[in-house]
């Protein structure tokens, strides 16, 4: 019998170490992998030296070409079950290669987080303005990529928030959206005792991937809005900055004097975290949910942050730390989590009930491969049911399709 397949269409190759984005997509891998997939992952982006080797974990790797033809080949030949686009500009550039040279295979959207809401939010936060649904409706973001997912068989979604808004604001059928978070395993008890204790562990740390513009926001509000108050009844404290792909602008804030230290790249990024006593994300804008701050839960490490570095996280759990938007009182409650043992233990407890309740790898990987059964055994009605995904298949609102036939004429 013949395995079943996956191929993934990925904006950029997987690095794991560099961004919350590149851990999620692997762990994706693993749930396909796990379920014993031949997966092909494919992408027309240029691989740099912290991407990681798929082939090592049986993967077949190979690079694609936007605007070209060679592609509907590649499809054909491969004949995969599912396809799944990493981000919804891969399907934008692919959806409609796979929908008219192999219409059998399912097609997944991995939004990652929705980058309409992170884009408007952004460009709200550069305005000085509020954020509005207004806003978000505003944008041709949001239109790109509302249409991508209505384009798709199914989309997976990483945060609740934005189940709600897609569900509310815009409508979308939930049968052709999942909620699907980061993919833990439970923290035992055994993990527990591992973990340093509040005694052993020193300084504040904040880490992140610095094309991520939201962190370069957070790192600068840290510097300039926060880390004076904490430092002046902390004299001796310092805040640690690691993050993949920094830029001068975040360099040239480190200040030994100040006791703020810029570090770059971290090989071993729960290392760092696992030592530092709290983690601070004082993040302005962003959306789906934040690596840095499961990863802090995962570690024992308890966080401060804000109610956008929050969202979608915890359900009505209690937060693995504090969240605030008041940038004197986040310093405050910087310091108190610092310096009280009995407020840092219980945050640290509130991290293990969040990531059990939450994030546990079985139970969402089990509702993710019951939904892909369901829609592979009803593709037809699926697809039917889904009327304005096929009304955006037509011709005559196909523009992408035909911008790129036009560029691949052009370049022959």
């Amino acid at each position: 019998m013949q395995k079943k397949s996956l191929l993934i269409i990925g904006a950029v190759w997987v690095e794991p170490n560099s961004s919350a984005a590149g851990k999620r997509m692997l762990q994706l891998i693993h749930q396909f992998l796990e379920r014993d997939y031949a997966i092909t992952f494919a992408s027309p982006s240029q691989k740099s030296e912290k991407a990681i080797d798929l082939i090592s974990l049986g993967i077949t790797e190979v690079s694609i070409e936007l605007n070209n033809a060679s592609f509907d080949d590649f499809i054909k030949e491969l004949e995969p079950n599912i396809v799944m686009f990493d981000r919804f500009m891969m399907e934008e550039q692919f959806g409609w290669r796979v929908a008219e040279n192999y219409p059998k295979a399912i097609r997944i959207l991995d939004t990652e987080d929705l980058h309409c809401l992170r884009k408007t939010r952004e460009l709200c936060f550069k305005k000085n303005i509020d954020f509005s649904t207004e806003e978000l409706l505003k944008q041709d973001i949001t239109k790109r990529e509302i249409a991508a997912i209505l384009r798709c068989d199914l989309s997976l979604i990483i945060s609740t928030f934005e189940m709600q808004l897609l569900k509310n604001t815009f409508k979308i059928d939930e049968s052709i959206l999942m909620y699907v978070p980061f993919l833990f395993d439970e923290i035992g008890e055994h993990q527990q005792k591992k973990w340093k204790i509040f005694e052993e562990r020193q300084d504040f740390i904040f880490i992140g991937n610095f094309f991520h513009k939201p962190n370069v926001a957070a790192v600068l509000t840290l510097k300039n809005e926060i880390w004076n108050e904490i430092r002046k009844q902390l004299p001796k404290a310092e805040v640690h900055i690691y993050g993949a792909y920094m830029n001068q602008q975040i360099e040239q804030l480190h200040n030994k004097k100040e006791g703020f230290i810029v570090k770059g790249f971290a090989a071993n990024a729960n290392e760092v975290v696992e030592n530092a006593r709290v983690v601070l994300a004082p993040l302005n804008f962003g959306a789906g949910i934040k690596g840095k701050l499961t990863e802090a839960m995962l570690c024992g490490t308890p966080s401060v942050t804000t109610s956008i570095g929050a969202e979608g996280m915890a359900g009505k759990f209690p937060w693995n730390g504090f969240i605030e938007d008041d940038f004197s009182d986040y310093a405050l409650k910087a310091i108190e989590l610092y310096t009280n043992k009995s407020a840092w233990r219980n945050a640290q407890l509130n991290g293990v009930n969040i990531i059990n309740c939450i994030y546990s790898k079985e139970k969402n990987g089990e509702l993710l491969f019951n939904k892909i059964e369901e829609i592979q055994q009803n593709i037809a009605k699926h697809r039917t049911h889904n009327f304005f995904g096929s009304l955006l298949q037509h011709q005559t609102l196909q523009a992408t399709k035909y911008m790129s036939k036009w560029i691949e004429a052009k370049n022959k």
